[in-house]
């Protein structure tokens, strides 16, 4: 049995894609940097945290997945806004530019963790303060890393992605597969 140690509905939607039977356990982590931390090695650790505090109510041999999704630009990592100026502060960022997109998954099962991290980038086309005001009324931004999402309404400013989708939704569905694997057979 797979512990998925993750609140995310859109995780739960993708590895559920893969087939593969789990439960939902709480993975909950405090959230922020070290300093120093580069975001490669932030979002590792968040996913490596998750993984390791949904163990930790269970048998050590029990398999659970940990995960963990930022926005990044320039190397600045954009968590879920705070409030709308701190989402529109983001936007500006993110309009009419590229962003990356860094998803990390870590396995753990008695002493044994496997972590891998994807990257992607996203580009998005200019948006007007109007458009941005708009998308923060419908709500979507609120609780989304960077202030949105590509599977919603917030898909409509990308115009290109290089990379996986499913990464950037929030859990990479060909590297987890890969990872799981080794742990089932």
């Amino acid at each position: 049995m797979l512990y998925l140690a993750s609140k995310s509905p859109r995780r739960q939607e993708l590895l559920s894609q893969l087939g593969v039977e789990f439960q939902l356990i709480d993975g909950s982590v405090e959230e922020f940097p070290v300093v120093g931390e580069t975001p490669e090695q932030y979002v590792v650790r968040l996913a490596r945290e998750k993984s390791a505090a949904g163990q930790k109510n269970l048998d050590s041999s029990a398999l659970v997945l940990g995960s963990d999704t930022i926005v990044v630009v320039d190397d600045t990592v954009l968590e879920k806004p705070q409030d709308y100026d701190d989402f529109r502060r983001m936007f500006i960022r993110l309009s009419g530019n590229r962003h990356r997109v860094l998803t990390a998954v870590a396995v753990r099962c008695a002493e044994r963790l496997e972590e891998v991290l994807v990257e992607s980038s996203v580009y998005f086309r200019s948006i007007d303060e109007q458009e941005m005001l708009a998308y923060w009324q419908t709500t979507e931004p609120c609780d989304k890393a960077g202030g949105y999402a590509i599977q919603g309404i917030g898909g409509k400013f990308v115009t290109r992605i290089d990379g996986s989708y499913s990464a950037i939704v929030g859990l990479p569905l060909y590297e987890t597969e890969q990872v799981l694997n080794r742990f089932l057979k």
